[in-house]
C-alpha cells in the first residue's frame, strides 16, 4: 500500500491489435465482471452511471494505450490515484479486479505477447490505486 512502483504503457502494437471498439469492448466485459464480483459495491449501481463509469475507463484506457487522448479532453489530467481515493480499495480488491481484468483480456483473442504488455501494465497500475489495509 502507498507503493509507486515505475509503470510501463503497453506496446503500441496493443491498440493496433485490438482497435479503439476493441478496447472499449474488454474494458465493458471487465466491468461486467466487476459488477459480479465481490468488489460491486465499488461501482455505480444505476445502469447509466454504469455505462459512464466504462467509457470514462475505456477512454482512459485508449489514451493510455496511445490512442487519442479522449480521457483528458472529457475529465481533465488523469490524477488516478485522487480520483479513486474516496473508494476503499484493499489489496484483496485488487486481487479481484485483476482477476476480473485477465479474464476480459484472454476473452480479446490477442497473442500472449500483446495481453502480457497490458498486463504488466494494469498490474503495477492498480498497486497505486490501493489505498487501505483491509
Amino acid at each position: 500500500m502507498g507503493e509507486r512502483p515505475d509503470v510501463t504503457i503497453p506496446v503500441r502494437d496493443f491498440l493496433k491489435q485490438l482497435g479503439e471498439e476493441g478496447i472499449r469492448k474488454m474494458v465493458s466485459r471487465h466491468y461486467d465482471l466487476m459488477r459480479l464480483s465481490d468488489i460491486k459495491h465499488l461501482f455505480p449501481e444505476s445502469d447509466e452511471d454504469f455505462e459512464n463509469a466504462k467509457l470514462r475507463s475505456s477512454d482512459f484506457m485508449i489514451q493510455i494505450c496511445g490512442g487519442p487522448d479522449y480521457f483528458n479532453q472529457h475529465r481533465g489530467k488523469p490524477m488516478m490515484i485522487n480520483r479513486h481515493a474516496p473508494f476503499k480499495i484493499t489489496p484483496q480488491g485488487r486481487i479481484v479486479w485483476l482477476t476480473c481484468y485477465r479474464q476480459a483480456l484472454i476473452e480479446t483473442g490477442l497473442t500472449e505477447t500483446l495481453i502480457c504488455s497490458f498486463w504488466e501494465y494494469i498490474n503495477v497500475f492498480s498497486a497505486w490505486m490501493v489505498n487501505a489495509e483491509q
